[in-house]
């Protein structure tokens, strides 16, 4: 395994494409789309070889590291070799964020030389798509009046389009406006890096592997959204869902529309953590998730 870590670059996406395919952890990290979007926000560098690749990240001075892309069966060697990077290259000891269960039952670390700990910030939430599309029971009663509120106010004015790189433009003219009217105050600017790592993948063309999608009101954009595919999980995850906040419904439809149109074979559909932020998680939590897919943190002791 060569020791020069390489920065992620449009180029190279074709190259990682198979590495993600090798174990399926079901997280949103599994997904390469993921890291070119937030690869500025972690420094994301790589190391592969044929038979798997080690991350190298870094934010806010620290130096940290996810599982190894690799197979099922290889993991604890791509683990071992992860740790030998940080401890022999960077003289460093191992510190490794939002590990999937699966990956941890898998490597049977032991206590005495790592602490395992979930961390509920970074739990996907899971929902039913089916659900999602229909927004049936009483469960859902809130939000289909939300939704019919919008059908009704908006009738003959709304209308859904699936989008391609060719609308870069208009979705960053877009996702701009959104950050003004938002006014997110965020000291680690996360919504910048994500707008700019959309940007990039626009920029660069690298729409072969996921799916947008908007709505239009009066022929304005006035909600986007923008997802992937897994057909091996039968999984839809949407990475990015903004909606203009002072049209009542609108998140709602966008939500719905999305599996509706892009991904109508979905069973399930991962819509990513909530980063701890209190009015994220009430968000997440009402639309019902089915489970939680929990994350942890592994760090050398």
């Amino acid at each position: 395994m060569s020791e020069t870590p390489r920065e992620l670059r449009a180029e190279d996406y074709d190259f990682l494409l198979p590495y993600f395919k090798m174990r399926y952890s079901h997280t949103c990290e599994n997904v390469v789309m993921s890291h070119f979007i937030w690869k500025d926000y972690y420094n994301t560098r790589y190391v592969a070889d044929e038979g798997g690749l080690i991350w190298i990240m870094n934010a806010f001075g620290e130096t940290f590291s996810m599982l190894p892309l690799c197979r099922e069966e290889d993991l604890r060697l791509y683990f071992d070799k992860t740790k030998q990077y940080f401890n022999q290259v960077l003289g460093k000891k191992l510190v490794i964020y939002l590990a999937d269960e699966k990956g941890c039952d898998l490597l049977r670390l032991s206590e005495d030389e790592f602490s395992i700990e979930a961390d509920r910030r970074y739990f996907d939430y899971i929902y039913s798509a089916d659900k999602l599309r229909t927004l049936s029971g009483k469960k859902y009663h809130k939000k289909k009046n939300h939704l019919n509120a919008f059908l009704k106010e908006y009738e003959g004015r709304y209308e859904y389009r699936s989008l391609c790189c060719g609308h870069k433009d208009e979705i960053m003219s877009f996702l701009r406006k959104w950050e003004d009217v938002r006014d997110i105050e965020d000291e680690y600017h996360r919504v910048d890096f994500e707008l700019n790592g959309i940007e990039y993948l626009l920029e660069h063309q690298l729409c072969v592997d996921f799916n947008m999608g908007a709505v239009y009101i009066d022929g304005r954009m006035e909600a986007f959204s923008l997802g992937v595919y897994g057909k091996h999980e039968r999984m839809a995850v949407i990475h990015v869902e903004k909606a203009n906040p002072n049209i009542r419904g609108l998140y709602a439809f966008i939500n719905q529309q999305m599996l509706v149109h892009e991904f109508p074979d979905a069973l399930f559909v991962n819509r990513e953590d909530d980063m701890g932020l209190e009015g994220l998680r009430k968000a997440k939590m009402s639309y019902h998730p089915i489970y939680l897919m929990q994350k942890y943190n592994i760090i050398e002791k």
